[in-house]
């Protein structure tokens, strides 16, 4: 493995946590994207925890945990190196909905597997902190730094207050996503439906059949050919408007004869 040098300030003054827990309120009330509103989680969080050089989000997807966003490149590699064992900070985190911290990784009895291994990266101290909305965990805060002990003792009771309104902001832009998400299906649903109506009028003015014989009839040629109804009734559509089109550009000859001279 190659170590890391995580990057940030050991301490932090009183105005950095105010600005930290001030500008996390507003994240939780916020309106921005899941990413942004993560990535803004993950930064408040290295200004307002005591000690920590480098932050991350682990977010359930659906049941596995997953990195969506970090402040730096070791942040993933560690957390990533917890996934591939099933034990670390982060994974006992999610799993239990307890705060977990080491301040001597390569030593830590707990995770015999992972903690010489984020040692090895140069990472020798953890704070995890699970995300909780009511009792379901959202995921987990994952703070790292490089020293041994470099949490102090009140780090951990600054992580469970940020956690709180974390797991808002977290909650909030997914369900952000969720609603965008909905409104597009709806959007393309309606869409879709407007084109297969229009393409019912065309069989309908070209045969002189019933709108339920032209859906039949639009049915039979999304099965024939193996493609959604939706597509069918697009090509039909394009195929009229190039029909229409060539008749405009290639009009037939006038039958009137032309009047004696």
């Amino acid at each position: 493995m190659t170590a890391v040098e995580p990057t940030g300030t050991r301490g932090k003054t009183e105005p950095e946590l105010a600005a930290s827990l001030s500008g996390l309120s507003g994240v939780a009330s916020g309106h921005d994207t899941l990413e942004r509103t993560l990535v803004r989680v993950a930064q408040y969080a290295v200004g307002a925890i005591p000690g920590a050089e480098g932050a991350g989000l682990t977010l359930l997807d659906p049941d596995a945990p997953q990195t969506v966003v970090a402040t730096a490149a070791f942040v993933r590699m560690v957390d990533d190196v917890q996934y591939d064992l099933g034990e670390g900070p982060c994974v006992s985190a999610v799993r239990d909905g307890e705060v977990h911290t080491s301040g001597n990784l390569g030593g830590a009895r707990q995770w015999p597997r992972f903690g010489p291994a984020a040692g090895r990266l140069g990472v020798h101290s953890a704070l995890s902190i699970p995300l909780l909305l009511g009792t379901e965990v959202l995921g987990a805060l994952n703070v790292y730094a490089a020293p041994r002990e470099a949490f102090p003792p009140e780090a951990a009771g600054i992580g469970r207050a940020f956690s709180g309104p974390a797991a808002v902001s977290v909650s909030n832009a997914r369900l952000l996503a969720q609603a965008e998400r909905h409104a597009e299906h709806l959007q393309a649903a309606l869409t879709s439906r407007a084109t297969i109506d229009q393409a019912l009028g065309v069989i309908m003015s070209r045969s002189g059949v019933s709108a339920p014989e032209a859906f039949a009839r639009l049915r039979t040629m999304s099965q024939e050919q193996s493609v959604k109804l939706s597509e069918v009734a697009q090509e039909l559509l394009d195929e009229a408007v190039r029909r229409a089109r060539a008749r405009s550009s290639n009009p037939p000859p006038d039958p009137t004869p032309p009047l004696p001279g």
